[in-house]
């Protein structure tokens, strides 16, 4: 009986660990939740399937592997031609980067 009892545990803490693990690593995902999942690479960022860049560390060009020549980064001080993925960005008041998503709405680029 006590052989049983200690036995017994392994398998479930095994199980307990991975199902841990595999939701730590779901949550470090890009674009991960509400913001649909990864639409394409806009150089190093991310940009998600809702128009918005995420705000991960990660590189995206480095993660699927993709090759290209960095392309310089235009800060703008209007709304106009800083929609997410065109390579854009705007400066707000405060010194925020910012994009445009199809929405209308702001996306901040991580410091």
């Amino acid at each position: 009986m006590s052989r049983l009892i200690r036995g017994g545990w392994m398998p479930m803490a095994g199980m307990l660990l991975a199902l841990l693990s595999a939701s730590a690593l779901a949550a470090n995902t890009p674009c991960s939740g509400k913001k649909g999942g990864i639409a394409r690479c806009d150089g190093d960022l991310f940009l998600c399937n809702d128009g918005s860049i995420s705000g991960s560390k990660k590189s995206c060009a480095a993660m699927f592997g993709i090759r290209e020549q960095a392309r310089p980064q235009q800060f703008l001080q209007s709304n106009d031609g800083c929609d997410c993925g065109t390579g854009s960005f705007c400066t707000g008041p405060r010194g925020g980067v910012y994009c445009l998503t199809p929405s209308g709405k702001k996306s901040y680029k991580r410091k």
